[in-house]
């Protein structure tokens, strides 16, 4: 990162410092415990400092409580807490707590070991004794703005986990550092802290996987190295909060994703044509622009889903407005009805900060009280795109009905601009003004915000093919358009421990913008709640995202709400999805997008993720882009998306990116129910709907640091082609049987990779999992309304032992109470398929019309361009979707 602004050069200077204090840190005397006393489910202790204060990062606390909860048969529960409970904590409206039952120690998964002096915990496997967390070697240090916590690990560990980052899936386990604190992290650019926060590691060894969650919101490092004296170690260094854990015992690694989310929450369940397609673009000149992008998506026969607009519609980017110019509200309202006749939707981004200027969104929001102040009662001014804006407090008691009536009127579908779903954007919260941000008026006048406005044009300049004849020009001549550069100590409150210093702590944080306070909001606000910001600044996208759900909800109060945030915490996933922020087109950012994406999916239980397809930042290439068409499709989360000042990038825009897409979109659609489905299923419990290639093969070392390929549900291997200019890729195969998805030829894994050539831009080698039935559409369709309207297909691939078994989740796609589903099972036991189930969603004449039987037979091996079935036998079933049916597979 370059480093030119003052407050950056004092962080430099203050983590130069910690390092010169580290030996203190390390000679600290921490605690002895006392008072231990062990029930059939809990541990409670007293613990106190072991010796003189060191009071390196703030006063030592000189006396703390343990408690250790064994609250089921995976999980323990471990805190460590000031005993007035003065000490800040994470709300519970904020992160939700799992339920209060208890378990017997003596049936847990888990044993708790406590050492009294010095004081330290080690949790064990009950049956082997393995120790997956020990803190025996270095002592606890808890001071009023530093807690820092230290685990011995085995060499060179399996660690994943701990973002959003944009680093290997599998962490590096020396020298590693990476920080948790939300900052508007442009180009996403590695070893540094990016937009959310996630502080939950999975750790696996091959005899179990293991998770631990840390339950605080405070900015921190985690550090992983390894050094002669200290062995393999992982660290948490924290600027405040409480110790608050939660390790959970698998053995697996989806045990593990399950109970993380028994912790957190299920994810929300999506809308069904929230899986479509999705098209934007920042810098839309005018609702022309918008309009003709979808006519010519429809002209390119290319299935377009949802339109999005960023925020060319404001009305010089003030939220809760509309450019009367550009984005006049009688054309948005046919856009509107545009989509919505053809099946199509629509949606708008919501930026939290509302523009200090006088119009309702901010004279409403002044009225009812609902933005952040500073100490002396005035409001707090940042810097955005309108220019000096105005920061909700989503801990304030009014700001939900703010919110919530600022969205009926804006997005009222007789009177405003009916959306059918969200996008949430800025949300660390941004703030372009550098700490301290002394004249913000100032800054924003030389800053260029709000930027200018692109031309008036009274319409496109060229028809656009579908759309109203006050949407068409009278004449041919086309216009050009314009580019645009884009104190607080209350016992028992849990609030925060007084005469903290809240803008510069005294051990820093590698926050790669510098101070925590630099470009976001001032972390020593303190919240309508009496909560600092310096606390909750973590916390910020996810309540806004809280919020905005709400406010969707209560606007469409019997459908699924669909919000794509930026920012996220842990338990974000159970109201919104998320976008992977702004990358760049090339071709790092391409291949990092996997390991992002499992993160999120199969560890931080966010499915509904993906990223810019063609990239957001720069200038893409027609490789590029149709290498991003054919993996995003793949993406759970499918949007084309660039910036402002770049080349548009519309799948249409080149002929070999159309015809990539058109394949990409033909294939991810007759599979939309199968991800439908893996999408239900983790909704309910967890189980990821994406997985890396261990999280299946646990026992296989070779996948443990592969994070090119990955699972998509738990039965086809996408395995894309990664490098520019290349037409093939190596492809590990686990020690399994395996079919090419596209000809049906088996391949015989054994644990080693395989080289798949002559590769097209159109294509993306995809195996089935032997074992797998898939459910999958008969075609392809232009909308998911079109596409729940065609049969299904079965592929019957079986695995070694010769059987299969698949699943299939049928619902209305829409509605939060679900009138009807229907959860239906498949088994293949060598000779005959069985459909059992219940069956209460009326799928009208839709039915299962053709069941194809995969051969095992053949040599190992892979031709992408293979048009061979190798002995497949497709047999003919229309059989309905109301009842059960077994049928014979075997002539």
């Amino acid at each position: 990162m370059l480093c030119f602004y003052r407050p950056c050069i004092l962080v430099i200077i203050a983590i130069s410092l910690a390092v010169s204090q580290a030996q203190d840190v390390n000679s600290c005397p921490g605690y002895t415990a006392s008072n231990v006393v062990q029930t059939d489910s809990a541990i409670t202790a007293e613990l106190a400092l072991a010796g003189p204060a060191c009071n390196v990062y703030g006063s030592d606390l000189e006396s703390l409580r343990l408690l250790v909860e064994y609250q089921s048969e995976s999980r323990v529960h471990i805190k460590i807490y000031d005993a007035a409970e003065t000490i800040y904590q994470v709300p519970e409206s904020v992160v939700g707590r799992p339920g209060n039952d208890t378990v017997s120690a003596a049936s847990s998964l888990l044993s708790v070991n406590i050492t009294n002096d010095p004081f330290s915990f080690a949790v064990v496997r009950s049956d082997s004794q393995e120790a997956i967390f020990d803190t025996s070697k270095n002592p606890l240090i808890v001071e009023s703005q530093y807690v820092r916590l230290r685990t011995s690990l085995p060499n060179n560990p399996n660690i994943y986990g701990f973002g959003e980052d944009t680093d290997a899936f599998r962490r590096n386990t020396s020298n590693y550092i990476r920080t948790l604190w939300s900052r508007d992290a442009y180009t996403i650019p590695a070893g540094t802290n990016l937009y959310g926060n996630h502080p939950i590691y999975f750790e696996h060894r091959l005899d179990g996987t293991h998770g631990v969650f840390m339950l605080n919101s405070n900015g921190m490092d985690l550090k992983i190295n390894s050094t002669s004296s200290l062995g393999q170690y992982l660290e948490y260094n924290m600027i405040g909060g409480v110790v608050d854990m939660y390790i959970v015992a698998g053995p697996g690694p989806i045990d593990v994703a399950r109970q993380y989310s028994e912790i957190i929450g299920q994810p929300v369940m999506m809308p069904y044509w929230g899986f479509g397609f999705h098209q934007c673009r920042y810098g839309m000149q005018d609702v022309y622009e918008v309009a003709a992008v979808v006519a010519n998506y429809s002209t390119a026969n290319i299935p377009l889903e949802t339109m999005w607009t960023d925020i060319d519609y404001m009305d010089l980017r003030k939220v809760f407005t509309l450019d009367p110019d550009r984005f006049p509200l009688e054309k948005m309202q046919e856009l509107v009805t545009y989509l919505h006749d053809h099946d199509q939707h629509y949606i708008m981004m919501v930026d939290p900060a509302v523009a200090y200027q006088n119009y309702s969104a901010f004279s409403n929001g002044v009225a009812e009280n609902v933005f952040l102040k500073n100490n002396n009662g005035s409001i707090f001014q940042g810097v955005v795109w309108p220019g000096i804006t105005a920061f909700p407090d989503w801990f304030g008691p009014n700001t939900p009905d703010y919110w919530n009536d600022e969205f009926a009127s804006f997005f009222d579908p007789t009177s405003g601009v009916d959306i059918d779903a969200l996008w949430i954007d800025m949300n660390e919260a941004s703030n372009f003004c550098y700490y301290p941000c002394s004249d913000p008026a100032a800054f924003a006048v030389s800053n260029g915000d709000p930027p200018t406005p692109p031309p008036v044009r009274p319409n496109a300049g060229y028809n656009i093919p579908g759309f109203p004849a006050d949407f068409q020009p009278p004449s041919r001549i086309r216009l050009m358009k314009k580019s645009e550069k884009r104190q607080i100590g209350t016992p028992g409150a849990m609030l925060g421990l007084p005469n903290r210093n809240y803008i510069d702590p005294p051990y820093a944080i590698h926050d790669a913008a510098g101070s925590i306070s630099n470009l976001t909001i001032a972390t020593d606000l303190i919240h309508s709640n009496g909560l600092a910001e310096y606390d909750t600044h973590n916390l910020y996208g996810t309540m806004m995202s809280q919020t905005s759900r709400g406010a969707m909800l209560s606007r469409r109060p019997s459908l699924r709400p669909m919000v794509i945030t930026r920012s996220t915490f842990a338990g974000a996933g159970r109201y919104v999805g998320h976008w992977l922020g702004d990358n760049v087109s090339d071709w790092p950012h391409y291949r990092i997008s996997i390991a992002e994406m499992l993160a999120f999916a199969a560890i931080y239980q966010v499915p509904m993720v993906g990223s810019d397809v063609c990239g957001y930042a720069g200038n893409t290439t027609p490789e590029l882009c149709a290498r991003w068409a054919t993996l995003g499709a793949w993406y759970p989360f499918y949007r084309n998306h660039d910036s402002v000042g770049v080349i548009d990038q519309e799948f249409y825009r080149w002929p070999i990116v159309a015809d990539a897409a058109r394949s990409a979109i033909q294939t991810r659609y007759q599979l939309l129910d199968y991800l439908y489905t893996a999408f239900y299923h983790q909704s309910i419990d967890g189980t990821p709907l994406l997985n890396p290639m261990w999280f299946l093969y646990p026992d296989d070392p070779n996948t443990f640091s592969l994070d090119l390929q990955f699972f998509f549900g738990p039965s086809l291997l996408i395995s894309p082609v990664t490098d520019e200019g290349e037409t093939s890729v190596q492809v590990y195969l686990p020690d399994d049987l395996f079919y090419n998805f596209f000809t049906y030829q088996p391949v015989r894994g054994i644990a080693a990779p395989i080289t798949i050539s002559n590769v097209s831009l159109t294509e993306l080698p995809v195996h089935i999992r032997g074992g797998s039935i898939l459910p999958f559409r008969s075609t392809g369709a232009n909308t998911t309304t079109a596409l729940r309207q065609l049969d299904f297909n079965l592929i019957v691939a079986p695995g070694l032992d010769g059987t299969a078994s698949g699943s299939l989740y049928l619902d209305d796609g829409a509605s939060i109470q679900q009138p009807a589903v229907s959860t239906i099972s498949f088994i293949y036991d060598g000779a005959m398929l069985s459909m059992n189930g219940t069956f209460d969603y009326d799928t009208g004449s839709v039915q299962i019309a053709n069941a194809t039987l995969l051969s095992a037979n053949g040599t190992a091996g892979y031709n992408s361009t293979s048009n061979s079935t190798m002995g497949a036998q497709t047999v003919r079933l229309d059989k309905s979707l109301d009842e059960p049916f077994s049928v014979s597979l075997r002539e």
